[in-house]
């Protein structure tokens, strides 16, 4: 339960998280850890629930403070970079394991989570590594099960790097610009719930109408019984 409550806490105050981090440990280590984490969320499908939006927006907001030893541009190319080379790996390891992970029972893979994925896949096809950069834990599943579905590897670059280059401008900039505004400065735990329960709103409609289907395709009582 600690281990939750710190994970809860760390999230929603980011932003001095990453002042206290770069205080101790300087400018250098913290692009390492931004890239590590930015990297491990995308790259390693057992880590889907890295806060990889808020961890973005919030680096964007440090960099632009007055005097701080963090750069934007760097940011973007290296956060950028992490992005794209986290989905190539997670694409290779897909892969590299391909369709036993349907039939096999494999550790520390949800099958879920696949399945939510996989059913993504087939309302959005290839558009999905693009769409999946910004919805929570599609976003760690897309690439891996590009990979199993054997998916064109040239067809899953573009999209993999549109879709990073996309997702880490979108909140480095957006903190960059924004996160520095009083309201924001003020109500930074409440700006990360809205980044959080809006990036998750597509999941939970999906998981809803899903729901639905499953309930609609059963048969009722009364014809089961006939049948």
């Amino acid at each position: 339960m600690n281990i939750i409550s710190s994970f809860i806490d760390l999230v929603l105050h980011l932003d001095k998280h990453l002042v206290s981090l770069l205080n101790q440990v300087g400018a250098l280590v913290t692009y390492a850890i931004l890239f590590g984490v930015i990297f491990i969320e995308t790259g390693l499908v057992i880590f889907p629930f890295l806060p990889g939006d808020s961890l973005l927006f919030a680096a964007g907001s440090l960099a632009a403070l007055p005097n701080s030893p963090l750069n934007i541009l760097i940011l973007f190319i290296l956060l950028g970079f992490a992005a794209v080379l986290g989905d190539s790996v997670n694409y290779a390891i897909g892969h590299s394991i391909g369709t036993r992970v349907y039939t096999d029972k494999i550790r520390f893979i949800k099958k879920e989570y696949i399945d939510r994925t996989h059913q993504f896949y087939e309302k959005h096809g290839g558009k999905t590594i693009f769409l999946a950069r910004f919805i929570p834990i599609i976003r760690t599943f897309a690439p891996f099960v590009a990979g199993v579905g054997e998916m064109s590897y040239g067809k899953f670059f573009s999209y993999n790097v549109l879709g990073g280059i996309t997702w880490t401008a979108l909140f480095l900039f957006g903190g960059y610009f924004f996160g520095n505004l009083k309201f924001v400065q003020d109500n930074f735990s409440f700006v990360i719930i809205a980044i959080i329960v809006i990036s998750f709103t597509p999941v939970a409609y999906e998981a809803v109408r899903a729901r639905r289907d499953a309930r609609a395709s059963k048969p009722a009582p009364e014809e089961s019984k006939n049948n």
